[in-house]
């Protein structure tokens, strides 16, 4: 049962920190709802969690583990349902700033991002926890869950990958 007093705590800890929670879980998921629901699942379970956490320390780590286990369980369950759109067209399309080099930095910033939400789900989460949250190998090992050469590898091949697509990209 949760006590009063961690519940008083969770919520100031919750409120300074969904900005980078959310932030991290977009840059897993690729998409702002499914960023909120990663989080909205984290939270639920870490609330249930919270007195043993707020006692052994870092409370943060055990949150971006539930929000990559979360995104993962919800890519199994409907990601296959899901049909990401290749490219959005133009006439669709508003443009926020007309400056010159604008355009082709946010199509540069586009590719970049569309190759990074191509990755499969762990690949993606180890390589945002790499070089987003800036961890090392045996931290990223233990909020994915599996050993610190298997968070090697996931980083290896996205990486591989990513050259591979930029090389194949470039005339």
């Amino acid at each position: 049962m949760v006590t009063g007093v961690s519940e008083v705590d969770y919520e100031p800890w919750v409120r300074a920190r969904l900005p980078d929670l959310l932030r991290f879980a977009y840059l897993v998921t690729g998409n702002r709802e499914s960023a909120q629901d990663a989080v909205q699942t984290a939270l639920a379970g870490t609330f249930a969690a919270w007195p043993r956490l707020s006692r052994e320390g870092d409370p943060a780590a055990y949150v971006r583990r539930a929000i990559v286990n979360a995104h993962v369980s919800g890519w199994r369950r409907f990601g296959k349902r899901q049909t990401p759109v290749a490219e959005v067209r133009a006439d669709t399309v508003t443009p926020h700033h007309t400056a010159p080099g604008h355009a082709e930095h946010i199509a540069e910033h586009d590719a970049v991002w569309r190759m990074c939400a191509a990755l499969p789900p762990k690949q993606r989460a180890a390589v945002v926890l790499r070089f987003y949250e800036d961890l090392d190998y045996a931290q990223i090992a233990a909020l994915l869950g599996c050993p610190e050469a298997t968070a090697r590898s996931h980083i290896r091949r996205a990486l591989i990958r990513l050259r591979t697509e930029l090389t194949q990209d470039t005339p």
